[in-house]
């Protein structure tokens, strides 16, 4: 094993015991993006001079005795929607393919202050919209089973540098499943906070619910090793002081995740939430999945909550977050802006304030009957998205299983119900699908359970760990080394 496949707390255990280099943990990692990332393109801005410097920094650190923080030479990457200062942040616009910002935003200087130390920029769809991993200035992201199938948005990149080795932690962001989707089709773990729980002082429309940031990694631990450097009550974000009790939470909250007995929780498991448009060939797998492991709870429910008017909700209410950052570069650029920012703002368009006042009247009646249904249930079991990886050529999936999807986001309805209600999420991997390709399952928990649903998510990570059925996927590193480099194919570069 290299260092760069260590867990991050393995990594960071050892670099405390003086048993490994935060020198020799990156020079791996960078080792691993020169030889995987042809064949994906996950790593699209590098920054490994500074990063260099900084592992030696952080070398020097371990050497005096200092005391460490918690994520001490720890290599992480950072979304290309959020901003390094000094490293070039596109948004995967054309508009800004040169933009090289002063500032770093505030999640990524929470973790640099926790010890992490930034590799390069992870590639995502032009503004996160579409969740396939594709645009006009660094091409398409693949799969790493894969390469010609999609690798998920908008975290793409995150999710598969992650499932290479390239990284160990990763930041990203999800609206409609934007750090869950990418999980599920990597292999790796995406986490959806409560709304404020990660601050963000870059969110236009600042009491929206619907966009936040959040932890990947390869281990649920992991996972909260991370967050336990991005969560804070930052007076920037309107959200956060609804969410936080206290002034500053601390690490401890969150990791190491506590113990959770499984064989006392009451668990409703859905295959649709009553309305997504999942593939026959995904429920079969998903049920097949929890067959393994629903017995050791102490109640296994085939329920869902009532989600009645979740797609006219999120359709209105995505489009007018969209409005908010979009509308001026679709009118004054057109040519600039990819058709999935374009279809939306045109959509956007068409509503009148009476359908933004029933979308929010929709969103909190779904609201309001998810937290009776939470009465009843502990955790809702659900597939992290509807389909088995396609092609990224594809812009976004048009039908499934033959029937036409509503909009060219449809076909995230599983992790966009979850959205609505505002409740934190986790993407674990799951063994792999009749394709062969990763699995994702979607565990969701009450409102404001952040600790809770990824304490579940711990223990059943380290129960389904032992069985090649349920056992996190991991690619084929060799395979991937020998693959030709994907900007060579048909269609790379480009937004469709």
């Amino acid at each position: 094993m290299e260092p760069c496949d260590l867990t991050a707390r393995e990594a960071r255990s050892l670099i405390g015991r003086k048993a490994l280099s935060p020198v020799e943990l990156l020079e791996s990692c960078i080792a691993r993006v020169e030889a995987i990332n042809p064949a994906v393109s996950a790593v699209v801005a590098r920054d490994f001079e500074r990063a260099r410097l900084a592992a030696k920094a952080a070398e020097a650190a371990v050497a005096r005795g200092e005391d460490l923080p918690a994520l001490h030479g720890l290599p992480f990457g950072v979304k290309d929607l959020e901003e390094v200062a000094g490293l070039r942040t596109t948004w995967g616009s054309p508009i800004y393919r040169d933009h090289v910002p002063e500032r770093d935003q505030l999640i990524v200087a929470h973790v640099k202050r926790a010890g992490g130390i930034v590799l390069g920029k992870t590639n995502t769809p032009e503004w996160g919209a579409g969740a396939n991993t594709r645009n006009a200035v660094y091409g398409a992201t693949g799969n790493p089973f894969d390469p010609t199938r999609s690798a998920a948005g908008s975290s793409g990149g995150s999710a598969v540098a992650l499932a290479t080795g390239m990284v160990p932690l990763a930041t990203g962001s999800d609206t409609g499943g934007s750090l869950r989707n990418p999980a599920a089709f990597n292999g790796v773990v995406g986490f959806r906070p409560s709304p404020g729980l990660v601050p963000s002082e870059k969110r236009a429309a600042g009491w929206s619910p619907l966009p936040v940031l959040g932890p990947m990694a390869r281990t649920v631990p992991d996972a909260c090793l991370l967050l336990s450097a991005m969560a804070a009550n930052t007076p920037c974000d309107p959200l956060a002081t609804t969410i936080l009790r206290r002034r500053v939470r601390t690490p401890e909250e969150f990791y190491p995740p506590r113990r959770v007995d499984l064989c006392g929780l009451r668990v409703a498991i859905t295959p649709d939430f009553g309305f997504a448009p999942t593939e026959r060939h995904i429920r079969d797998v998903f049920a097949r999945k929890c067959a393994l492991f629903r017995h050791v709870f102490a109640l296994a429910a085939d329920a869902t909550p009532d989600c009645t008017g979740a797609d006219e909700s999120f359709e209105v209410l995505r489009g007018v977050n969209f409005l908010t950052t979009q509308l001026e570069r679709v009118r004054t650029r057109p040519a600039d802006v990819g058709p999935n920012v374009r279809a939306n703002v045109a959509e956007a368009l068409r509503y009148t304030a009476e359908d933004v006042a029933r979308a929010e009247v929709l969103q909190t009646a779904l609201y309001r009957r998810w937290q009776d249904f939470f009465e009843d249930f502990d955790i809702i079991l659900s597939p992290s998205i509807t389909i088995s990886p396609r092609p990224w050529s594809e812009l976004y999936p048009a039908e499934i299983d033959g029937a036409p999807t509503r909009t060219y986001f449809h076909w995230l309805a599983l992790a966009y119900a979850v959205t609505l209600a505002g409740h934190p999420a986790v993407s674990l991997p799951v063994g792999t699908d009749r394709n062969g390709m990763p699995f994702g399952l979607q565990i969701v928990g009450p409102r404001g359970g952040d600790a809770f649903v990824l304490s579940v998510a711990a223990e059943l990570e380290a129960l389904l760990a032992g069985d090649p059925r349920t056992a996190r996927p991991v690619p084929d590193l060799a395979k991937l080394r020998a693959a030709p480099p994907i900007s060579g194919m048909p269609g790379f570069m480009g937004f469709d």
